[in-house]
């Protein structure tokens, strides 16, 4: 009887979430409309005529591939320039592969800098959020090999939503150990509720005023 009591309570708990998900989506799309104007505008004042929009494959609710919608803050031929660096740095080579990240990131434009350290290059997400491969609250999603850090609770991580924000990224991001990080993604699946997705928006807001681990 436990077991059915719980079950029916997250049953009711990502209903509710799914809905608030699908509101909060809307009202993110209307305002995405003009922010995509004037970040288009500000790429080409830069002479950069390229589309300022980027898809990446990322890892959804039980494995599944999904690509997610970002504002680009890297430079068109980003992928040669990370080619080029691992070789010149192959020190730094297992760093990268395992954190996913360098510091003073060379393929980083200026205004993609800013995007990173405001979060605005993550507000594209409001559509994978509405068309239900993401959830406004959740683990952010990782590209498919970044899941093997997770070992034998690769499919736990897995197993809900990824999210715009989540525990881990209200709570410092780059500041944090990855192994922090892990065990902070799975903490939210156990404990996921409207009262801890309540406190996480509240969180998220302050650290992207503060600007807190933002790279």
């Amino acid at each position: 009887m436990k077991y059915a009591s719980q079950k029916k309570k997250r049953y009711i708990y990502f209903t509710i979430k799914r809905l608030f998900d699908i509101i909060c989506s809307l009202v993110g799309i209307i305002f995405l409309i003009p922010l995509t104007i004037v970040i288009k505008i500000a790429y080409i004042c830069t002479g950069d005529f390229n589309s300022i929009f980027f898809r990446q494959v990322r890892l959804g609710k039980n494995g599944k591939i999904i690509k997610i919608f970002k504002y680009r803050t890297m430079v068109p031929n980003a992928e040669e320039i990370l080619e080029k660096w691992l070789k010149e740095n192959p020190e730094k080579r297992e760093e990268y592969l395992k954190d996913r990240k360098i510091d003073k990131d060379p393929r980083i434009t200026k205004l993609g800098n800013i995007l990173r350290k405001s979060s605005l290059d993550e507000f594209p997400q409001f559509i994978n959020i509405l068309i239900g491969d993401m959830s406004l609250i959740g683990p952010r999603p990782v590209v498919p090999d970044e899941a093997e850090n997770y070992g034998k609770r690769k499919m736990k991580f897995l197993s809900i939503r990824p999210g715009l924000t989540g525990y881990w990224a209200s709570n410092g991001r780059n500041n944090i150990s990855y192994k922090e990080r892990i065990k902070m993604e799975l903490y939210y699946i156990d404990h996921c509720s409207i009262l801890l997705d309540i406190q996480i928006i509240f969180d998220t807001v302050f650290a992207v005023i503060k600007k807190d681990g933002a790279k």
